[in-house]
């Protein structure tokens, strides 16, 4: 394997995983309501499930989109859909402290399976296998996922601590309340390219 390339792919995944997109903004509304440690299986179920879904794409999922065009178009309206629900919950999540009305964060297994219809997850993966998969088969797909997995985590922890670094601002109702409606507005607007692609 060119180093080259190694480093070329661990840099892609790294800046792919640390720019804004849906994962990281709710890991940013997590932090700052639930706190780090009620937010590590979202960031774990993020990591794990994400680099599983490049795997599988690299296997040859991302063909399937191009011999049956339908797929496409029902993954796109399945995932404005389940974004604009969360957009919604984020809006409305009340403060911790409230008790059960304050919500849950992500679990592993909810976070995982978000992956699959997130956007920009199917963005990264397809671009990562495109570029820089070297060669067909099962080790092709598994080395470009497993670059993903080594980078991903840490990048997407800058969030959730940013996410409770805020939480020291958000001492009242009013500010997280302005807090979680403009996450959930930014979280609509990620949508936007998708919308007008």
């Amino acid at each position: 394997m060119d180093i080259t390339l190694v480093f070329a792919l661990l840099t892609f995944a790294f800046v792919a995983s640390v720019t804004p997109g849906p994962n990281n903004l709710m890991l940013l509304a997590s932090g700052a309501n639930f706190g780090l440690r009620r937010t590590l299986p979202h960031m774990l179920g993020i990591s794990f499930g994400h680099s599983f879904m490049v795997f599988i794409v690299g296997l040859g999922l991302a063909q399937a989109f191009e011999t049956i065009p339908v797929l496409k178009q029902v993954l796109v309206v399945v995932s404005i859909t389940y974004m604009l629900w969360l957009a919604w919950k984020i809006a409305h999540a009340a403060a911790p402290k409230e008790g059960k009305a304050g919500g849950k964060p992500f679990t592993f297994l909810q976070a995982a399976a978000f992956q699959w219809v997130n956007p920009k997850a199917w963005i990264m993966a397809v671009g990562a296998q495109t570029n820089y998969a070297q060669g067909d088969g099962w080790s092709a797909a598994l080395f470009v996922g497993a670059a993903f997995l080594m980078v991903n985590f840490p990048a997407i922890t800058l969030w959730a601590w940013l996410g409770t670094e805020i939480r020291r601002l958000l001492t009242n109702q009013r500010r997280l309340t302005i807090f979680n409606w403009t996450m959930a507005t930014l979280l609509v607007a990620s949508l936007l390219p998708i919308l007008f692609h």
